[in-house]
């Protein structure tokens, strides 16, 4: 199992900083938020790429995805969210990373005009995304919250530039068992996210093992060379701990699962 970091749980702090707390706690890849405010945004320069480069290799971390917020099942126009797609996607390439994140964002709906909408989106990307050597991953997220959902989607895509991010904490909102989900998402993933709250009712995030998400059962089912991602909601509960002071703890917690 390797080890990522969100920056999610960092909001606004400089690449190198975040780099360098990554290398010391023995996080080996980073999941690169991609946002306002953020140091990783599409309008990045060809030298500010080199640049973030030079700090992933300096520092010995993998640049594993970058995080956008686009939703392919949204409503709207195609032709805007498609351009919008191969920004990030360029973005993505242009600093090494592996990986696209996206969301659902299908208003209330799995089925009907939203996943279609996110079918067709992805099938016209994704030939983009295989020449740009990245492949675009549909988080289980929002209106596509479990397994199932995602994998009906990404099934009907049938492309190997298009996979499955398998955010935990959603899967188990939507009453999915680890084992439930990781059968319908196997054909597609391209790795995980893991984090833990107190309750199904107070989504604050807290030290990877004090909460109710079955991470143990998660990690110990997955292929042993898949990526682990932490996601600290940090931006959305202030009131939540620093995570800096977590990271050694929470590196320490899941390299114990993957023995």
């Amino acid at each position: 199992m390797r080890l990522a970091l969100s920056t999610l749980g960092l909001p606004g702090r400089p690449l190198t900083e975040v780099l360098r707390l990554a290398a010391e706690h023995h996080w080996q890849g980073l999941e690169l938020r991609c946002a306002p405010g953020e140091p990783v945004h599409p309008a990045m320069t060809a030298e500010e790429l080199r640049s973030a480069r030079r700090e992933f290799t300096a520092h010995g971390i993998t640049p594993l995805a970058v995080a956008s917020y686009l939703g392919v099942a949204a409503p709207g126009d195609d032709d805007r969210l498609l351009s919008a797609l191969t920004d990030h996607l360029r973005l993505a390439a242009g600093l090494g990373a592996r990986h696209l994140r996206v969301f659902p964002h299908g208003a209330q709906s799995a089925t009907g005009a939203a996943g279609r909408r996110a079918v067709r989106r992805l099938t016209a990307a994704a030939d983009t995304a295989r020449s740009l050597g990245v492949r675009i991953l549909l988080e289980t997220h929002d209106s596509h919250r479990s397994g199932h959902d995602v994998a009906r989607v990404l099934d009907l895509v049938g492309h190997p530039a298009v996979g499955a991010l398998w955010d935990l904490m959603h899967t188990h909102l939507a009453g999915e068992s680890p084992a439930e989900s990781l059968a319908a998402l196997a054909p597609h993933l391209g790795y995980v996210q893991v984090k833990d709250i107190a309750s199904d009712d107070d989504l604050t995030p807290i030290a990877l093992g004090a909460g109710v998400l079955p991470i143990a059962e998660c990690v110990r089912a997955l292929p042993a060379d898949c990526w682990v991602s932490w996601e600290y909601e940090a931006p959305w509960h202030p009131a939540a701990a620093p995570l800096p002071g977590l990271l050694g703890p929470g590196a320490a917690y899941l390299a114990r699962l993957a023995v």
